[in-house]
């Protein structure tokens, strides 16, 4: 459910059929068996004892982003969306947390325009952009036996940028 579309959003000013692939791909591939989502691995993780959903999401989706409506909205629907499973399933020995990175320095980020870039390295505390290690070592940590007694949450993976 990382999938992320570059196509901006503007809602006033876009019909939104970028939306609709946007939120197709981050918030309805997570919900159906079709989408290898949520409705498909729970059932076997009850049928196992219990298991760890770590659903990736955005910073985007707690604070909105200007010109992309449609991928903030599909972020925020899939932070919903899992807490509301947490609640659902936390009886079965199952977790579902959320981590919401911010920019991370990907084949994706580095063709973004200088200023883009630098404007995102400005809003963190850390003075850089987050490494995909950075975000993997926190699903690791929530799909691990630490994070055991933590469920409903969501970790920002940003250096301060939402702070």
């Amino acid at each position: 459910n990382a999938a992320r579309f570059r196509e901006a959003c503007q809602l006033f000013t876009e019909r939104m059929l970028a939306g609709d692939v946007t939120v197709g791909m981050s918030l309805s591939g997570a919900m159906t068996p079709a989408g290898i989502g949520m409705a498909a691995i729970v059932p076997l993780m009850r049928a196992g004892g219990g298991g760890r959903i770590v659903s990736i999401a955005s910073i985007n989706g707690l604070r909105g982003k200007f010109g992309q409506a449609n991928y903030s909205a599909a972020k925020a629907g899939l932070i919903g969306l899992t807490r509301a499973v947490a609640r659902e399933v936390g009886a079965f020995g199952i977790t579902a947390n959320v981590v919401a990175p911010g920019m991370i320095e990907t084949a994706m980020a580095s063709e973004l325009p200088p200023q883009v870039r630098q404007r995102a390295i400005d809003e963190t505390v850390v003075g850089h952009l987050g490494a995909p290690e950075d975000v993997a070592a926190t699903v690791a940590f929530l799909a691990g036996p630490g994070a055991r007694h933590i469920t409903g949450a969501v970790l920002s993976v940003d250096g301060g940028q939402r702070m």
